[in-house]
Order: structure tokens, then C-alpha cells, then sequence
């Protein structure tokens, strides 16, 4: 079945040029969408998987070519082990399925976060997912697993004081570019939009340093109920917002 299959209504969407060209999402309300269901709450975890397709369809019919999706922070570990088994399985099983769609629709997988931790099986189909679709070139799926933005930053100047004390930079010359070359998403663009569901008011350690200039949109809605429709209200959104950047808007001068 091919992925990009559907097509969006055009009469309801912006111009292409006012759609955001990366959009990144804080997958929020799994388990309390579970919990108000009455069930566990790994079936939210469950439920929510299928959002995640729905999302990559979405994106691919705006002709939006980047997707970051918070799949799970470092902050997750304290989560009860039973839950974290099957997150883990949940992942596993998800890169193993979606490998071929990956490669037949030209879909890029990156990964961005800490590879400590994270079990050695996951490692393994998570490294072979990515390594098998590094050739995709129509779109790209960035999962942030075992991932915090503070932790991203630590890192980063980790590398570059390393740099510096082998001789390899020059401490003075370290600009803004520097420091993105050494986050984990390197090669990426910073996002345009950050979707948050669920209603939480919070970035939650997610990409601090990246979605300086992003705007921000937040539905009640949790995760698992998070569909197409959504995805394009959002793009609406986002396209009759102004963006100046600290600049003066010329406009309304």
C-alpha cells in the first residue's frame, strides 16, 4: 500500500509558501485518554501509534518535509516498568513494520537523543530503520527517543570544548552555528510550527534551542484523537500568523 496515497483539500489550505516547512509534535495524553476510557494505559500508547501514521500522511499531503515527533524523553524513565516495557515494544515492533514503508515511499528516519539506556535490541532495529532509509529523499521523520533538550545542549558543549582542547577550534570563533553543528539535529532545519496536544501550557525539554522562533499551537485534544483535520487547522493557523522574527512588521507601519 503506498504511503502517499491522499490528497488534501485545497480550497481550505494556504498557498503552499505560507505552510510551514518542518513541523514538530509534543505527543501528549496517552495515558489519561486511556485512563478516562477506562482502560490501561498502554492502550493509549497503542492508540497513539496510529496517530503517528495519520500524522506522516498529513504532512506528506502539505508538502511539508519535516516531521519531529517527542516519542520519549529522558524524563520517562521514572514511568512504571510495565509501561516502559511495552513503550519499548511498542517502538520496536513500529521500526520493524514501518522499515519498508520507510524505503518505498522515500522516507528518511533520523533519531535524535541519548543511545544510554535504551535496550540493546531497540538499538539495533532503530540503527538498521535509519541506515536502510538514509537514501529518502521526499521526507523526513525525526523521532526524539531518549531525549531532552537541556541533556542535547550538555552535550553539544561537550563536543565543542573537546574540539577546543584538542586544537581542532578556535574558543573565539565559536558562533550560533557552532553550537547547532554539534546538536543532535544537525542537518535539520529548526522547526517551523510545534503542535502540543493535550492542553499542557509547557515545551517540556523539548528542542529549547530549535524552536526559538517557532510558533506554538496547543489543542485539548490528547494524542490518540489527533487526526488529519487537526494537522491542517494548525497549518491554517500557522499561515495567518505574522512572523517577524524581533523585526518591525512593515505592514501595519
Amino acid at each position: 500500500m503506498a504511503f502517499f496515497r491522499r490528497k488534501a483539500a485545497r480550497k481550505e489550505l494556504p498557498p503552499p509558501e505560507r505552510r510551514p516547512h518542518h513541523v514538530a509534535i509534543i505527543m501528549d495524553g496517552n495515558g489519561r485518554w486511556a485512563q478516562a476510557r477506562g482502560l490501561p494505559r498502554i492502550e493509549g500508547h497503542r492508540q497513539g501509534a496510529n496517530s503517528v501514521r495519520t500524522a506522516m500522511e498529513t504532512c506528506s499531503e502539505l508538502g511539508i518535509r519535516y516531521l519531529t515527533l517527542y516519542c520519549f524523553s529522558n524524563e520517562n524513565w521514572k514511568r512504571p516498568k510495565p509501561e516502559l516495557e511495552f513503550l519499548m515494544g511498542l517502538l520496536k515492533a513500529y521500526l520493524m513494520q514501518q522499515s519498508e514503508t520507510l524505503v518505498t515511499n522515500g522516507i528518511r528516519l533520523q533519531v535524535i537523543g541519548r543511545r544510554e539506556g535504551l535496550p540493546p535490541d531497540v538499538l539495533e532495529i532503530m540503527d538498521r530503520a535509519v541506515e536502510i532509509s538514509s537514501r529518502g529523499d521526499r521526507f523526513t521523520l525525526c523521532l526524539a527517543i531518549n531525549y531532552g533538550s537541556r541533556q542535547e545542549i550538555v552535550d553539544a558543549v561537550r563536543k565543542i570544548a573537546h574540539a577546543a582542547c584538542q586544537g581542532d577550534l578556535d574558543a573565539a570563533s565559536i558562533d550560533e552555528s557552532t553550537v547547532e553543528n554539534a546538536l543532535y539535529t544537525r542537518g535539520i532545519p529548526d522547526p517551523d510550527l510545534v503542535i502540543r496536544t493535550s492542553g499542557e501550557m509547557r515545551l517540556s525539554n523539548f528542542l529549547l534551542w530549535q524552536i526559538s522562533y517557532s510558533e506554538l499551537w496547543v489543542t485539548k485534544k490528547p494524542w490518540p484523537e489527533f487526526g488529519r483535520e487537526d494537522l491542517i487547522e494548525a497549518v491554517i493557523d500557522f499561515a495567518q500568523r505574522n512572523r517577524r522574527f524581533g523585526g518591525v512588521d512593515t505592514v501595519s507601519q
